[in-house]
């Protein structure tokens, strides 16, 4: 069976987010990822119809070796300037985000970082003056997001614990 080239791009072209990546590109696209205590931000331009997607595992960056986007400061900045790069203007974006699930069996503060994942979104989205329209975060769940770019929706299934990756 052929699938019509028009009919594809109504759908968008399927990208896999592992964590510790970002995606944002011109044109639709279809992101998904699993998250459990990592966090993904989706950026949506509603003027252009794009958007891109990051997944974070560990809310800050020590400051040794390279700065990577497993890295909650480093992703959101990051993923903020791909949109920019690709055409965006900043007060035109949007954000939803997604995950910070307590997964793992940790009563220790200090060990929750699905927790401290969401805290740090909130505070750089906050501080970045870009709108939170959506969010599902916390819980002791896991969860698929899947993405799509031209439209802004963002789709969440919640996983349970024997349905998480390991």
């Amino acid at each position: 069976m052929r699938i019509d080239a028009m009919e594809k791009a109504k759908k968008g072209i399927n990208h896999f987010l592992y964590p510790g990546m970002l995606f944002a590109k011109n044109g639709h696209y279809v992101i998904t990822t699993v998250l459990g205590s990592c966090v993904s931000i989706c950026l949506w331009d509603p003027i252009l119809k794009v958007g891109g997607m990051n997944h974070y595992m560990l809310p800050l960056w020590n400051g040794e070796g390279l700065p990577s986007p497993k890295y909650g400061n480093v992703a959101i900045p990051m993923l903020i300037e791909k949109m920019l790069s690709i055409g965006s203007r900043k007060e035109d974006l949007v954000v939803k985000y997604f995950g910070g699930g307590n997964v793992l069996e940790s009563s220790h503060e200090m060990l929750n970082i699905g927790e401290r994942n969401i805290i740090l979104a909130r505070d750089i989205l906050k501080s970045e003056k870009i709108p939170i329209t959506s969010h599902d975060a916390g819980g002791n769940t896991g969860r698929k997001i899947i993405f799509h770019t031209g439209s802004g929706d963002v789709f969440v299934k919640r996983l349970k614990k024997n349905e998480m990756p390991i």
